[in-house]
Order: C-alpha cells, then sequence, then structure tokens
C-alpha cells in the first residue's frame, strides 16, 4: 500500500508539473489544449490525490469523490464574500479554488477523471494480465 500511494503521489506531482506548464506556455499550444488542460489536468491531480488517500479502495469510489470534490470546488466560485475572494487572489488560492463558475469546467473535470480511472484500469489491466503469463 505504501508503494501504491508513492506512485499515486508521484504522478500527481508530475500532473501538477504538466498543468502549470500548460498556462505557462498557453500561447504555443493549440487553442482547445490551451483553454481546456488547465482545468482536465486539475481534476486528474486531485483525482491521483484521492487516490493518494484512499489506496485500495474500489476505483469507482475514488472518482465519485474526486468528481464530487471538484463540482464542489467549481459551484464554490458563485459564492462571492470578501474572505474567500481573498484566498482566490493567492496564487495556491488561486490554483485550488479558481476564479469563476464555467460549465465547461464541469466537462474538463469528468474528462480529468476519466483519463484517471481508464488510465489506472489500463495499468491494472495490464500488470494482472503480466502475472497469469
Amino acid at each position: 500500500l505504501i508503494r501504491t500511494r508513492f506512485v499515486y503521489l508521484l504522478a500527481a506531482i508530475v500532473v501538477v508539473i504538466a498543468g502549470l506548464a500548460s498556462r505557462r506556455y498557453r500561447g504555443q499550444l493549440p487553442a482547445f489544449v490551451a483553454e481546456y488542460a488547465g482545468d482536465t489536468l486539475w481534476a486528474l491531480m486531485v483525482f491521483l490525490l484521492v487516490s493518494t488517500l484512499l489506496a485500495g479502495r474500489p476505483i469507482l469510489l475514488r472518482a465519485v469523490i474526486t468528481l464530487a470534490l471538484a463540482f464542489l470546488v467549481e459551484i464554490s466560485q458563485l459564492y462571492r464574500a470578501p474572505w474567500i475572494d481573498a484566498i482566490r487572489q493567492t496564487t495556491l488560492g488561486g490554483l485550488v479554488l479558481g476564479f469563476g463558475f464555467l460549465w465547461t469546467d464541469l466537462a474538463c473535470y469528468t474528462a480529468g477523471v476519466m483519463i484517471g480511472v481508464i488510465a489506472e484500469w489500463a495499468i491494472v489491466g495490464r500488470r494482472n494480465a503480466s502475472n497469469k503469463g
């Protein structure tokens, strides 16, 4: 379980780097990728962090928890108060909480979690196949 958690955490760090790069090099990316990669990678990172904490739990449970968290964060962007807006104005607060509600972000979050689920199914399936042979 410790090794599994380490792998999830390492993958989350790689995804964070990719997400930050997608923001920094936005101008060099195709428009569609530049527009949606950050939110998609954010959700994938949350899935990997949830998986780090809940390693060994069913993948669909981790996916549902991740989507619930991501959707709650997005919905929270409809709430405006000085204290939460002050948090959003910090670099970390802005990256975690975002700034404004967008329906497209919900689609990106769903895609990011699905990427994580499909990748894990592929890796686990391949590992199980190699253990049998």
